[in-house]
């Protein structure tokens, strides 16, 4: 390594910025589900082994089942004043079709009661399988000579319902974890291998199982990547948007990372593989995303409880209603009515639903914009956010090193002076020599090429370019000159210093024609990150290791409202801690390994991981851009999710207030009766209002 005095005093205690390394990445896959395709309503299990498939099958089924039943019913041809069609064994369609169906369609309820009670939780599956039973039972007993009349048509018309709602449901739900599916398709089947060099090479068409570590694979112009990797050879644009939320698509060249199910561009890459299977970014992914799908929040709890008050609130009023219309003379079979109603409409559907799909849809509407979320708790805390600590180093600024301001002495521009710099630094291998090259590329310079490059240790370097003779260095080259800095150029020194930037010199002929200030360089999009979090009334503050002055530099750069300088990382989470004692729900932003403990410590921590380091362990949330404007985007997705959640508990909880008393026949002297399937048609509609609503979080403003 070049050891010339580039005196880059910006270099601060976190410098050495560490990377998730792949040993935790395995840690990480060794916790992580066995499987991806875990369930939105994980939480409370009702539809446990049950599918968007069998809930479809099961309703087309039942409902041609259900029509002659309802065709040779007496209710409808006592509605409609019609003589179904007669032939022998007519009168047993309805009995024998409403038993089909109840034995065929009711099977889904049945099992999810029988989980629920030996789970001792009853709860939707109990009242709707309750009902049908009760039912089907009294139904039988009429049909065996039992006084009464049959509630064939209602039992039939009642699952039929209701496996339409549950259809619907089951549709949401999956619609919901729909980026997990998208996520799986982005893997190719199969690879193009490379074996051999030059003259010797092979291409062979393998399964993407069969890749390992160090192979090299052929990735053609519109083609998946197969697997994490770095580029070796050739140049393109690959599309990571389903990986980062990066629309445009993204530079590739030699020495590139890439990543698993990025869509590669017009151009032809080999890239080395890094990372196959459960070790890619893209698993990692799938895997936070399910883990977060799998977890419960506290209004998914609140959501729980109420559903369970509910199930005893309406086995009450049913048991109650049963009661009062017997008491009051009503036959048999119009008490059963009653009953059945009452526990039909009372089905805390709507209010089981209401928080799952909402928490299942903003985790992957996250998931799709690179906001992974790990634990939907720290999601749904997001919302009562006050104050948001960075980390600096990595999150506020790049960790790397670059050219943050230029000052010119001479006829030169500043773009000429950064190129001809770069010319001269592109062979060495300091780290501020190479923040000088990356600065001028990044600036879409052209470097032209260098002879005679020579190393001044101590001092600085020297090279011919394009027939000149130009030396970079620090103070020392200056001194060993004996060159004295124009009044321009020494003040920029003083002002670089003053900042704690280190300063490099461009001379030639024995004059000083350019200065560089060479520092830790702010993301592009840390002022706008700053600047929304204002706009959404939250304090910012900036924690890092570094020196007061440019810890202040940086402050003063962005806005921050709080600067905490030469923290030790061993005390971040005491600072987290003291802002917490003031009366502060405070998020946590940093790289989730140095900051670990003030992640952990804060109400969220955001963790940020950037391309193959998305599959961190620290923190609530992990943004896989590394973009710090998503901070503001998460608290606007919990806010917005919240609205959701609460909008929906009211309809659940004030539908139930109304539809009750109305399914016990409350309104009867007046000539109102709600008819089982009626109540069945009230309650699956109240369930599709809550999708409904839950669906239109995504279109949110994030």
């Amino acid at each position: 390594m070049t050891n010339y005095d580039h005196q880059h005093h910006s270099i601060g205690a976190e410098s050495g910025h560490p990377q998730h390394s792949q040993a935790a990445e395995a840690e990480h896959a060794s916790h992580a589900p066995g499987g991806m395709a875990v369930h939105a309503h994980a939480a409370h299990d009702k539809h446990a082994g049950h599918s968007v498939a069998m809930f479809r099958d099961r309703f087309w089924w039942t409902l041609i089942l259900t029509l002659p039943t309802l065709v040779w019913g007496h209710m409808l041809q006592s509605a409609l004043g019609y003589a179904a069609p007669s032939f022998a064994g007519a009168r047993f369609i309805p009995a024998l079709f409403g038993t089909v169906v109840f034995a065929y369609g009711g099977v889904p309820f049945l099992q999810g009661a029988i989980s629920e009670i030996r789970d001792r939780l009853p709860g939707m599956m109990t009242l709707i399988s309750l009902a049908i039973s009760v039912a089907f039972v009294f139904s039988a007993a009429v049909f065996v000579g039992f006084p009464g009349m049959p509630l064939w048509e209602e039992l039939a018309t009642l699952v039929t319902v209701m496996l339409l709602g549950h259809w619907m449901e089951m549709r949401s739900i999956s619609q919901a974890q729909g980026a997990l599916g998208e996520l799986a398709k982005l893997l190719p089947a199969t690879a193009v291998r490379v074996d051999g060099q030059g003259a010797e090479e092979r291409l062979t068409e393998v399964s993407v199982d069969q890749l390992v570590v160090g192979n090299v694979v052929l990735v053609r112009p519109g083609a998946n990547v197969p697997a994490d990797g770095v580029v070796r050879a050739g140049r393109s644009s690959v599309n990571e948007a389903l990986l980062t939320g990066e629309s445009a698509p993204v530079a590739k060249d030699q020495g590139d990372r890439v990543i698993a199910g990025a869509v590669n561009g017009s151009g032809s890459l080999r890239v080395e593989v890094t990372g196959t299977g459960e070790r890619t970014a893209l698993a990692g992914i799938m895997r936070l995303v399910a883990q977060a799908q799998s977890s419960r929040s506290r209004a998914q709890a609140l959501a729980d409880r109420a559903a369970f008050w509910l199930t005893w609130v309406a086995l009450g009023a049913g048991a109650l209603t049963f009661a009062a219309w017997i008491a009051a003379g009503a036959t048999a079979a119009v008490a059963v009515e009653r009953l059945v109603t009452v526990l039909v409409i009372a089905c805390p559907h709507a209010l089981g639903l209401a928080v799952p799909l909402v928490l299942a849809i903003s985790t992957t509407l996250g998931a799709h914009g690179g906001l992974l979320v790990r634990d939907r708790r720290g999601l749904e805390e997001a919302r009562n956010l006050t104050a948001v600590v960075f980390d600096k180093t990595g999150t506020l600024t790049l960790g790397e090193h670059r050219v943050v301001a230029i000052r010119t002495a001479s006829d030169l521009s500043e773009d000429e002076a950064l190129r001809l710099a770069a010319a001269v630094e592109r062979d060495a291998e300091h780290p501020v020599a190479r923040a000088i090259v990356s600065s001028a590329t990044e600036r879409g310079l052209v470097i032209p090429s260098a002879t005679g490059f020579e190393l001044m240790p101590g001092r600085g370097v020297r090279a011919t370019v394009e027939g000149r003779t130009i030396c970079d260095g620090g103070p020392n080259l200056l001194a060993s000159l004996d060159l004295t800095l124009p009044p321009t150029l020494q003040q920029f020194t003083d002002e670089a210093a003053a900042r704690g930037q280190g300063v490099i010199y461009l001379i030639e002929d024995a004059q000083v024609h350019a200065a560089f200030a060479v520092a830790d360089a702010v993301r592009p999009e840390s002022a706008e990150a700053v600047r929304r979090l204002h706009e959404a009334g939250l304090e910012v503050v900036m924690m890092t290791g570094d020196a007061r002055a440019v810890a202040d530099a940086v402050g003063r750069e962005l806005g921050i409202d709080t600067v905490l300088a030469q923290v030790l990382p061993e005390a971040k989470a005491q600072h987290i801690e003291h802002l917490q004692q003031q009366g502060k729900h405070v998020a946590m932003v940093g790289d989730g390994v140095n900051d670990a403990p003030a992640l952990v410590t804060a109400d969220v921590g955001v963790a940020i991981g950037a391309g193959t380091d998305v599959a961190v362990e620290a923190g609530d949330v992990v943004l896989v851009r590394s973009d710090p404007r998503d901070v503001a985007r998460i608290i606007n997705l919990s806010r917005a999710s919240y609205r959701k959640m609460v909008q929906n508990l009211w309809w659940a909880a004030g539908y139930n207030i109304i539809a009750i008393p109305l399914a016990a026949g409350v309104l009867a002297p007046w000539g109102i009766v709600l008819s089982p399937a009626v109540g069945a048609v009230l309650m699956s509609l109240s369930t599709i209002i809550v999708a409904v609503n839950a669906q239109l979080l995504r279109r949110a403003k994030l």
